[in-house]
């Protein structure tokens, strides 16, 4: 799992990935974020074809203003360097799953 800690790290691990990345945008204190992560670590363990990182928008809020990201847990896929897929709230596995995957 990738933990971002600056803007600089996020364009390079997330930005200029060559595989899709999952971001989870979370902060300590969100209760469906603390539900969300242990789903986060498993997708990560079993990530296949993508990469798994995590945002805490309280270090990076300029991070998640720039990814118009208002509530959380907010989980984005970027492929090329481009935010393509948005989930907002808790998900299960399934929806995560579908939304690296580009499926509906």
């Amino acid at each position: 799992m990738i933990i971002i800690n600056t803007q600089e790290q996020f364009d390079l691990e997330v930005l200029k990935a060559d595989k899709p990345v999952m971001v989870d945008f979370f902060a300590d204190w969100c209760g469906p974020c603390k539900a969300l992560a242990p789903l986060i670590e498993e997708l990560d363990q079993e990530a296949d074809g993508y990469l798994v990182a995590k945002v805490n928008v309280d270090e990076l809020p300029e991070l998640a203003q720039q990814y118009r990201v208002i509530s959380i847990p907010t989980i984005l896929v970027f492929r090329g360097g481009v935010c393509e897929e948005r989930s907002v709230g808790l998900v299960g596995k399934e929806a995560l799953l579908n939304l690296i995957h580009g499926e509906e």
